[in-house]
């Protein structure tokens, strides 16, 4: 049996934005008072600790480390947040963004079907397995709550124009939004990415460029583009503080969908590595503000899941490293293919603090999980989730994972974005005449 427990996201309202950018207030320039972000209080190293004004700096000028949002968090309820809209805007006094954000021009991303995969489960041996689906968000990828939460910042900090490198997802999400915001859009994407994903980017509209070589050679040409563009927003760059806390609305819903309780086990797919870390984040801030069932505050063991042909966090993990030594990636999961994760030394510091661990699966397994998922579940998720089933199934047959555990697994994108993973693997019959005996002589035949 299937079951949802969430509803799939509402059509988007249409509704006229009520700020006024001459209103907007700036404590320094380049940074702008601190009520424009919410409960957002500073930007913080993730490193060395030091702090930071709300702006446009995702880099600590004490140690060149990564900095993330910190807050100043007032008491909030669950009653609040149930209240509010179905979208991630529901949660927006736990992310950096401005108090009126539920009025303004988005995509309304989030609240997106959390399934009780029992069919699946019953053929792994588990108790109890749910997919967080994210395929029904606007652009059908968990992408689209990233951007949301970037696309905000942007505008609060002044840039003109929404930009991004990207490996498919990323650059749907940020073409979509930002023509419902009315911006300009500039998407880099290598060139050989799966057409489908080129493909809808260059539909909305947005300034697409193609770019020869693979994810890392398109960052390293952003970041440049980055420092030389002042008013060009890189969601995944300079924003990138601000854009990584759009993942943490996945672990808010996962815990509202089990009625307000935490998971025992998580798998979730590593590509930069800041969807998982920042699951993890939010599970631990919904502990520490009692949101969560007393009794399920304990920590989630978060288990990470690569493909064996871009693996770099998992051979780091395996070797017991905390350096994560780039590669060159050979895989079909694109969407994975980052050789040079920004935030594999974060992955592996969750992963050892909450008794999990990170682990690769090669591609015929990732095309077998596919179609696992589809044969049992109905879900047909894109190669993300290949990686993320298939790295469940073996740390169930390592004995790494507790089948009797709850469980929750990410299904980060749409299948039809990737058909070529799969077309080599299932089987389409030649076409029959229209008549009672061709169909029965291809009905009663094996199936393949």
């Amino acid at each position: 049996m299937t079951s949802v427990v969430t509803p799939t996201v509402v059509a988007p309202t249409v509704v006229t934005p009520t700020f006024d950018p001459s209103e907007l207030v700036f404590d320094q320039p380049g940074t702008l008072a601190r009520a424009r972000f919410g409960n957002a209080s500073a930007l913080s190293c993730r490193e060395c600790g030091a702090a930071f004004g709300l702006g446009g700096q995702h880099a600590c000028t004490e140690c060149f480390g990564p900095l993330e949002v910190s807050y100043d968090y007032p008491a909030i309820s669950r009653a609040t947040i149930e209240a509010g809209p179905r979208n991630i805007w529901r949660y927006a006094g736990l992310l950096p963004v401005p108090p009126d954000i539920a009025t303004r021009r988005t995509t309304e991303p989030g609240c997106t079907p959390l399934v009780r995969a029992d069919n699946l489960a019953r053929q792994l041996g588990m108790r109890r397995l749910w997919v967080k689906d994210e395929r029904a968000n606007p652009t059908h990828s968990f992408k689209d709550r990233v951007v949301a939460v970037a696309l905000a910042a942007a505008i609060e900090l002044g840039y003109k124009v929404l930009a991004c490198p990207s490996t498919g997802n990323l650059a749907n999400a940020v073409a979509a939004a930002a023509a419902r915001a009315g911006i300009e859009a500039v998407v880099l994407v290598p060139a050989n990415l799966e057409p489908e994903k080129i493909l809808a980017s260059a539909a909305y509209g947005c300034r697409l460029v193609k770019v020869e070589g693979g994810y890392d050679d398109v960052n390293r040409l952003a970041s440049e583009l980055a420092e030389e563009r002042d008013d060009w927003a890189f969601v995944n760059v300079n924003v990138r503080p601000y854009y990584a806390e759009g993942s943490k609305t996945i672990g808010y819903e996962i815990a509202e969908g089990l009625g307000w309780r935490l998971p025992r086990q998580i798998v979730v797919p590593v590509a930069s590595g800041a969807q998982l870390v920042k699951i993890d984040k939010a599970f631990r801030e919904l502990g520490e503000l009692g949101l969560v069932e007393p009794g399920t505050v304990e920590p989630v063991r978060v288990f990470g899941a690569q493909a064996s042909g871009c693996a770099p966090v998992a051979a780091a993990y395996a070797a017991g490293r905390d350096v994560v030594q780039p590669v060159k990636p050979d895989t079909i999961a694109k969407s994975l293919a980052i050789g040079n994760p920004a935030d594999g030394p974060f992955v592996l510091d969750v992963v050892r603090r909450t008794g999990g661990s990170v682990s690769a699966a090669p591609d015929d397994e990732i095309v077998d999980s596919i179609r696992l998922l589809a044969a049992t579940e109905g879900i047909f998720g894109e190669t993300a989730v290949g990686v993320t089933l298939a790295v469940l199934r073996r740390l169930l047959a390592a004995g790494e994972l507790d089948p009797d555990a709850e469980t929750v697994i990410i299904n980060s994108g749409d299948g039809l974005k990737t058909l070529n993973a799969v077309s080599g693997a299932v089987f389409l019959p030649e076409p029959i005449k229209p008549s009672l005996r061709e169909f029965t002589r291809l009905y009663d035949s094996p199936p393949q």
